[in-house]
């Protein structure tokens, strides 16, 4: 998830941006036959960020519901097999976007950002091919993450019920229970990264509807580009907050983290010891 978060932000913020700000400078990439190659790569990359949440998502809504197949599935060989299955396909279901754009740079701020002839933007395959890869991502990720989070939070809330009954009958109430408390971090874990997914990402995904609707006709509603320009950022700032997410609320993480903050501080006292 960090690796494929990377490259979205090298390929979409740094490669693609940096070019339209500094239209001056770069404006040799019009004459440089690189764009659709560029937008086959960030495409997939950012398919594999959406759908590697997906499939993270997947492997907890095993572990904690599917007991029976926790030791089967939750492997490293599993792992990679998923990871190395889902960067093939998002890779394959992108090339199609080197033969619909044209290899030259349009260096406007727009979802589409290769120059495109005017025949594909007005024929219905390329309206088809747009979408499709709205539905795909991120569309279907949401509503998958949702439907496994809904089912993961069910399971936990039945599970908890019993074994807060359980502990009534043995232990009484009043006495605290860990796994609870680490179950409703679960439960808020869950929520919290459906919500960060459908937010960061649905004010891009409405603008380009809309522009590709107000294309063919349909301009009833006027969206400003400041629209557009914030949906580019909350979509840049999704491919890097789930990841943030996950790892924070591991308390391995947290606590490999402080040994980091700490060891420059540790290492100084040592020093002052050592001296004295």
């Amino acid at each position: 998830m960090a690796v494929a978060d990377l490259l979205v932000i090298i390929l979409d913020l740094i490669l693609r941006h940096i070019p339209i700000v500094y239209r001056e400078q770069f404006y040799f990439l019009r004459s440089i036959p690189v764009c659709n190659i560029h937008a086959v790569l960030l495409y997939a990359a950012t398919d594999c960020s959406v759908w590697f949440t997906v499939a993270f998502t997947f492997d907890r809504f095993i572990a904690i519901c599917c007991q029976k197949l926790k030791s089967k599935y939750c492997s490293e060989k599993t792992a990679a097999v998923v990871l190395g299955t889902v960067t093939v396909l998002s890779c394959l279901k992108n090339i199609f976007w080197y033969f619909t754009l044209t290899a030259r740079y349009w260096l406007q701020n727009s979802p589409w950002f290769c120059d495109a002839p005017i025949d594909v933007y007005d024929s219905r395959v390329w309206v088809t091919i747009e979408f499709l890869h709205h539905i795909l991502t991120p569309t279907l990720p949401f509503l998958l993450i949702l439907l496994l989070n809904v089912f993961t939070v069910r399971h936990i809330l039945v599970t908890s019920r019993a074994r807060r009954r359980l502990r009534a009958h043995t232990n009484g109430d009043g006495q605290c229970d860990t796994k609870m408390r680490n179950r409703k971090k679960s439960i808020v874990l869950l929520f919290v990264i459906s919500a960060n997914f459908v937010i960061l990402w649905s004010t891009l995904m409405a603008f380009s509807i809309w522009g590709r609707m107000w294309f063919i006709g349909y301009d009833s509603v006027h969206l400003h580009d400041f629209v557009q320009e914030m949906g580019f950022m909350l979509q840049l700032l999704s491919c890097c907050t789930n990841t943030a997410i996950y790892a924070v609320t591991q308390t391995k993480f947290r606590q490999q983290l402080k040994n980091v903050l700490k060891y420059p501080f540790t290492q100084i006292h040592q020093s002052i010891k050592f001296t004295h």
